[in-house]
C-alpha cells in the first residue's frame, strides 16, 4: 500500500470508523517494519501507542537486539524525520538543543538533533545529568528554550531513549523526574531460534535491511489518529480501575515511592491509544492490565531492605493487579 493509498484510508471519517483506521494503521506499519525487523510486534505496538498518546518511550534491553533498527524503521514507515544522539559523558546540552554561530556579522541559531519527529537517544544513562536535563523541557513542553528564545519542536515529536540494563559502569542513573516523563518502558528481548535465523538470512541478502522499509503513512495521518485516540471512550468503572491500580502502588509494603498522579494520566492515555490500535473506540479493563507493567514498572522505587530480600517492581505490579478487583460488567 503506497503513501497516497494510506492517506486516503486514514482520511477523517465518522468517529465510529476511527477505531478501524487505528487497526489498519498498525497493520500497515507492522507489515512495513517487518521488512527490516524480525519478531518485534509487541514493542512496535507499544511504540505506536506512545506516539498516539503523545508520550515517550524508554527502550531498555541488552545490546544487539535491534533497538536502533526498530526506531529507524518505525520512523521511516511513517515518513517522519529521524535523528540519533549517542549518550556519552562529554555530550553537552547544546549538542542536543543546538547553538548559535557567528555568520556575516550576526548570530544564526543552528538547530540541534532534537528538532526532529523521532529522536533516538542511545544509552541515555551515559550522558551527564546536565545533558539529560536538557531533554526534560523538550519531552514535557515540546519546545526548546535557548539563548533567550523559545522554539517549538516539530509535530509529532517522540523521544525513544535506550538504556543497557547490564553495563552500569560509567553511567548516570536517570532521576525519577525524568523517568516519570517516559510514558512506557519497552523491552524487546531475544528472538526465538527461527527469528534469529531469519535475521541472519536477511543480512546475507541485503547489507542494509532499511532499504526494504516503505512509507505507509504520513505525519498528517499520525496527528489525525492522535486526535482520534483522545476520543476513545473510557467508562467510569474502567477509569476508576486504572486509578485504583496506581494508588495501590503507594500503599504496597515493598515500595518506597509509588506511582505519581502523572502515572494515572499515562495509563489512561496509553489505554486509549492501545484500544484504538486494536480496532475499538472504547477501553476495556484488559487494556489497562496489558499496559500496567510497561507504564508503572519504571516509576516505582522499592524499599531498600525489601529489595535486598528479593522484592522486584514487577512483583509489586503483579501483586497490585491481583489485589485490585476488576470492574464488574453492568450486565453481570
Amino acid at each position: 500500500m503506497g503513501t497516497e493509498d494510506m492517506t486516503d484510508t486514514l482520511a477523517a471519517p465518522p468517529a465510529s470508523e476511527a477505531a478501524h483506521r487505528g487497526q489498519r494503521f498498525l497493520a500497515s506499519v507492522a507489515d512495513s517494519v517487518s521488512a527490516a525487523v524480525v519478531g518485534a510486534e509487541t514493542p512496535l505496538r507499544l511504540l505506536a501507542t506512545a506516539l498516539l498518546a503523545e508520550g515517550h518511550a524508554l527502550v531498555e534491553d541488552v545490546p544487539g537486539v535491534g533497538k536502533t533498527l526498530l526506531a529507524r524503521a518505525f520512523a521511516a514507515s511513517l515518513g517522519l524525520s529521524f535523528a540519533r544522539i549517542q549518550g556519552t559523558p562529554d555530550l553537552l546540552p547544546s549538542d542536543v538543543t543546538g547553538s548559535s554561530i557567528l555568520e556575516g556579522g550576526s548570530f544564526r541559531f543552528v538547530e540541534g538533533p532534537v528538532f526532529t519527529n523521532v529522536l533516538l537517544v542511545d544509552e541515555i544513562n551515559r550522558a551527564t545529568p546536565r545533558t539529560q536535563s536538557a531533554l526534560l523541557e523538550a519531552m514535557q513542553e515540546r519546545q526548546v528554550s535557548a539563548e533567550g528564545e523559545t522554539r517549538p519542536l516539530p509535530d509529532p515529536f517522540v523521544v525513544l531513549a535506550t538504556q543497557n540494563p547490564v553495563e552500569l559502569e560509567g553511567t548516570f542513573a536517570l532521576p525519577e523526574a525524568q523517568l516519570d516523563r517516559f510514558l512506557l518502558r519497552i523491552a524487546i528481548g531475544y528472538p526465538d531460534e527461527g527469528g534469529e535465523r531469519r535475521i541472519a538470512a536477511r543480512h546475507q541478502a541485503s547489507a542494509e535491511p532499511m532499504e526494504a522499509v516503505r512509507q505507509v503513512a504520513s505525519s498528517d495521518d499520525v496527528r489525525s489518529l492522535r486526535e482520534a485516540a483522545r476520543t476513545v471512550r473510557v467508562a467510569e468503572d474502567v477509569e476508576g480501575y486504572a486509578v485504583a491500580l496506581v494508588r495501590a502502588t503507594r500503599d504496597h509494603a515493598d515500595v518506597r515511592l509509588g506511582a505519581s498522579p502523572r502515572s494515572s494520566v499515562a495509563l489512561y492515555r496509553a489505554a486509549q491509544a492501545w484500544a484504538l490500535l486494536d480496532g475499538r473506540d472504547f477501553v476495556l479493563p484488559d487494556d489497562v492490565r496489558a499496559l500496567a507493567h510497561t507504564v508503572l514498572d519504571h516509576r516505582l522505587l522499592l524499599d531498600i531492605d525489601r529489595e535486598l530480600r528479593g522484592a522486584t517492581v514487577a512483583g509489586v505490579v503483579d501483586g497490585v493487579l491481583d489485589s485490585v478487583p476488576l470492574p464488574i460488567p453492568a450486565d453481570g
